[in-house]
């Protein structure tokens, strides 16, 4: 009897094993992204922004910025970027190993957005609010549009009330 229950525990000690092999990996790194990255993006490799002409590895928090005749690859950005915000400048998602190597191409595509400063930001991102965004009039107009729909339904309740005694 105890031949059988161990010979039960090792075949399906062998089915449990088969079966977490099958299992999906799924990477999301929004918890990775740094609070000055853009909003909308669940998974995200690289940064490359246009206005300092640099990279950023999301996955190892460094910048890949071109220097001398060579890519640098630091954890911190040179002194002649501390002037940047990185939350106001524009970050585009390149979702490359080596982004470097295609650098003609992204300086050439992405250099209308240098000085683009509206892209809304992970910090600013109010997951708990809508995401249309509804005008509002002016306070002191809605209290004279909110007076007058009063007057009009207390004279519209007053001819009721006549018609309801007759």
């Amino acid at each position: 009897m105890k031949k059988l229950l161990y010979f039960t525990l090792l075949i399906g000690g062998l089915f449990i094993t088969q079966t977490s092999k099958a299992q999906i990996s799924v990477n999301i790194n929004i918890g990775s992204q740094p609070l000055w990255g853009p909003v909308g993006y669940d998974y995200a490799r690289f940064y490359y922004m246009p206005e300092i002409d640099v990279y950023y590895n999301v996955a190892s928090r460094k910048y890949t910025y071109f220097h001398g005749n060579r890519w640098v690859t630091k954890s911190k950005l040179p002194s002649r970027y501390r002037h940047v915000n990185l939350f106001s400048t524009y970050k585009v998602v390149i979702n490359d190993n080596n982004p470097w190597r295609y650098h003609r191409d992204h300086r050439k595509s992405y250099a209308r957005y240098a000085s683009h400063r509206h892209q809304p930001v992970l910090r600013d991102a109010r997951h708990d609010r809508p995401r249309h965004v509804v005008e509002r009039r002016a306070p002191s107009r809605d209290i004279k549009h909110y007076k007058k729909m009063e007057k009009e339904r207390n004279k519209h309740n007053k001819h009721h009330k006549n018609d309801r005694r007759r």
